[in-house]
């Protein structure tokens, strides 16, 4: 199985390939059109900041190219917020695969929200074998909306999005790498079941 691992210069690729590597994955890190389009499962990772990371991807043109891809996609923690519509981060339009809006933690938590927290509302083939209000790892401050393509639920001060599916995309706010084996297993799963 040819998987690959979108490069855009937004950080925390080498901690999913290790997690690959654990379930017998090799993957490649790649900004390449050709090798894209032609994987089996592309995942996008991503730590850093919603509006240079947009215009990275944009001078790239891998803004057209993830809207377009037709094999299963994982959006992991920014991956995910930028498969959502808009961003409060700087006040940006992302992919837009989601209709989802990307909102600042406001209120008396601490923000970023950094450490374990449940998810629950579990749907789809992502969550098989993984167990409600099982324990998985966030670092973020800003959060997507619940919607009509919410597959998971986490509650932090509020109930929002911890997992979005839509077609062959599909979204985690937390990281599965770094969530022991019920993350692993969350990327298993990706591997095996998501169409």
């Amino acid at each position: 199985m040819k998987v690959s691992i979108v490069k855009y210069n937004a950080g925390n690729v080498q901690s999913v390939l290790f997690s690959l590597e654990r379930i017998g994955i090799s993957a490649t890190v790649t900004d390449e059109k050709e090798v894209l389009t032609t994987s089996d499962k592309v995942i996008f990772p991503g730590v850093g900041e919603a509006s240079s990371a947009m215009q990275y991807l944009k001078s790239k043109n891998l803004d057209e190219l993830i809207v377009n891809l037709k094999q299963p996609v994982l959006g992991i923690c920014l991956g995910m917020q930028l498969m959502c519509k808009y961003s409060e981060e700087g006040n940006t339009n992302c992919l837009g695969i989601f209709d989802n809006h990307i909102k600042l933690f406001k209120g008396e938590i601490k923000v970023p929200q950094i450490g374990w927290n449940t998810i629950y509302d579990l749907k789809t083939n992502l969550y098989k074998g993984i167990k409600e209000n099982e324990y998985m790892y966030f670092v973020h401050s800003y959060y997507a909306e619940v919607s009509e393509h919410t597959i998971a639920k986490t509650n932090y001060g509020l109930e929002y999005s911890s997992s979005l599916q839509k077609n062959n995309f599909y979204a985690a706010q937390f990281h599965p790498e770094k969530s022991s084996d019920a993350g692993q297993q969350l990327l298993e799963n990706f591997i095996r079941f998501a169409k």
